[in-house]
């Protein structure tokens, strides 16, 4: 079967330039390509045949041999200018996928690496979180050297392009009928060397070096939040950009409250004589201590809220609670003349058969042990 015509096949004049026929090449490569098109032969033959159109016209020498030979000019088994450059053509289609992906395909010399990022723990106290505090925290970190300026070379000197791939930072191997582009031995894609090198960084550009930062920690910070330090990272190599530090928040454990969100809970024990005939109490808060009054016959577990009094959020909004959790506390080291009054307070209970009405769970509780053994025993 006769092959179309090159021109015909990519759609354009035989007076196209180089940028018409790559981006007609694209397009159609785009549209015709297997990964598109699965399981579609007609498909993946017009890709084939775009490919092959695109890879002969695109060479100056070639497409001048196909202008005065037709295909035979370009037919290796012709004598023309003969056979693909699969280095040209792989070139190209990652070049239409670094497109497609939104992906940037890296060519010509190396570009210098932006530093690396940082992170540091930063313990703080529940009060420092809720209500804010300057801290002053010190890193070991990759600093620019000053002796050079971060070129590596020694004052008065510079890099020299490298001149085994001439400052492309990639050289070309053919293997057989396949060339391959590797990373410069020499230069290790840099495109540069340095024969001079800085004898305060031996040539890295970069030194190892502590520094202290002042940090602002917001109100209302908590776990897990980070914060971030544009360009205090490592410093770039050969002049590149910084990178970021990222300082990461845990809290340290409170005597007394403990945070979840927004709101802060503790336990509060009250004396029974409180918890039976109510009464107030103070308790703390992280703005100083407030009264907290408890209802009569309040039993141990019970909560009581305190609203306001928890944390005001990062990013704005209602201030959380206080949670209190009652816990009544039983007296201990009691006198032989206290126990007996707490015994004849109990008869006083009991007097009448009525100790139900004033413990009432127990006697719930003890109802549904004699539910349960009796049930056990039938």
């Amino acid at each position: 079967m006769s092959k179309r015509d090159y021109y015909e096949v990519l759609g354009v004049s035989r007076t196209a330039s180089q940028d018409e026929l790559k981006k007609s090449y694209r397009k159609l490569a785009m549209k015709y390509h297997p990964d598109r098109n699965q399981g579609n032969a007609e498909m993946e033959d017009k890709f084939k045949e775009v490919q092959e159109a695109y890879e002969a016209l695109s060479d100056q020498r070639k497409r001048a041999a196909y202008d005065q030979f037709g295909h035979a000019g370009v037919n290796p088994n012709m004598g023309g200018g003969g056979g693909f450059n699969f280095n040209d053509i792989f070139g190209d289609i990652g070049d239409l996928f670094g497109d497609i992906l939104g992906g940037r395909r890296g060519g010509g010399r190396s570009q210098a690496q932006r530093g690396a990022d940082l992170r540091y723990n930063l313990e703080l106290s529940l009060e420092d979180a809720v209500h804010g505090t300057t801290v002053q925290i010190k890193i070991p970190t990759l600093v620019n050297c000053k002796e050079c300026s971060g070129s590596g070379a020694r004052s008065g000197s510079k890099p020299t392009t490298c001149g085994t791939c001439d400052g492309i930072g990639q050289v070309r191997i053919q293997q057989g009928f396949f060339t391959i582009q590797q990373t410069c031995p020499s230069c290790h894609g840099e495109g540069r060397v340095i024969s001079d090198p800085c004898k305060h960084c031996r040539g890295q550009g970069r030194v190892q070096q502590s520094k202290t930062l002042s940090v602002k920690i917001p109100a209302g910070v908590d776990t897990n939040d980070r914060i971030r330090l544009t360009a205090e990272g490592e410093a770039g190599a050969h002049g590149a950009p910084p990178g970021d530090l990222y300082v990461q928040v845990a809290l340290k454990q409170h005597p007394l409250f403990t945070r979840e969100g927004n709101h802060l809970y503790c336990e509060t024990p009250v004396s029974f004589i409180t918890a039976a005939l109510g009464g107030d109490i103070e308790v703390p808060t992280l703005d100083g201590a407030v009264n907290l009054h408890i209802p009569s016959e309040t039993q141990s577990g019970k909560v009581l809220r305190l609203r306001g009094k928890g944390v005001k959020p990062l990013r704005g909004g209602v201030t959380g609670d206080l949670f209190c959790r009652i816990m009544v506390e039983t007296p201990v080291n009691l006198t032989g003349k206290q126990k007996t009054m707490l015994r004849e307070f109990e008869e006083a209970l009991q007097a009448g058969g009525k100790g139900d009405t004033h413990n009432p769970r127990a006697h719930s509780w003890l109802n549904q042990v004699k539910s349960f053994f009796e049930g056990k025993n039938k």
